[in-house]
């Protein structure tokens, strides 16, 4: 959550194909699991995510419980029911799936979110931003090998994909320390994508990984 991370409107998938209502309890626990996650540079965009909305998020003026993870769950078990429910009717329902990854993402619950966009990559393998997600998860989990997997298939399917070329830089960097593999995604990223709004910012992390590359 992912995941510079997954930030996006709550309002659609990562395929960006399905619109939904969210609760204040949903807005809520995004807000605290961003809060949570979103610092830094260990901050990934998930797949569909607008790298503007990305940035770090300002401290409240009024300071806000963390929720329980009691809380945590019974929401993600609320909002997970009725996508299990018509994934159950249609085990190919693409949109139920991809949701049903993006809830359990956010909530943290990575090896479930990649279930799930799994079996949604294998109705449409070609999403590159459920699959950026995939291996955005992945890296959450640990597994720094299969998340660049995902980025580069991604990439098969959408050659400058933007966030899909962030976090492949940030997983290339922070995960197989390869700072020149980074550069070369990044560098890749703002040369397919010159307009990309967080720009300035990548071109601070080239300067970071470079330095790290010069000195061994």
């Amino acid at each position: 959550m992912s995941n510079e991370a997954k930030a996006q409107s709550p309002s659609t998938t990562s395929s960006g194909s399905f619109q939904g209502n969210w609760t204040s309890m949903q807005a809520y626990l995004l807000a605290a699991f961003c809060l949570l996650l979103g610092v830094a540079l260990g901050y990934l965009f998930r797949g569909s995510a607008s790298p503007a909305a990305a940035t770090p998020i300002a401290q409240a003026r009024e300071p806000r419980p963390q929720p329980s993870a009691a809380d945590v769950q019974a929401a993600v078990a609320q909002n997970a029911a009725p996508l299990l429910a018509a994934i159950e009717k249609n085990p190919n329902d693409y949109d139920s799936l991809v949701q049903l990854g993006n809830v359990y993402y956010d909530a943290q619950q990575y090896p479930a979110a990649i279930q799930y966009y799994e079996r949604a990559l294998a109705i449409h393998p070609e999403n590159p931003d459920v699959r950026t997600d995939m291996g955005t998860a992945y890296w959450y989990n640990g597994d720094a090998d299969k998340a660049i997997d995902a980025m580069q298939t991604s990439l098969k399917y959408r050659p400058g994909h933007p966030q899909t070329l962030f976090n492949l830089g940030w997983i290339r960097w922070q995960g197989k320390a390869d700072p020149k593999g980074a550069v070369a995604a990044w560098e890749q990223l703002l040369k397919t994508n010159p307009d990309y709004p967080q720009k300035q910012k990548v071109e601070e992390y080239i300067a970071k990984a470079k330095e790290h590359a010069s000195r061994g």
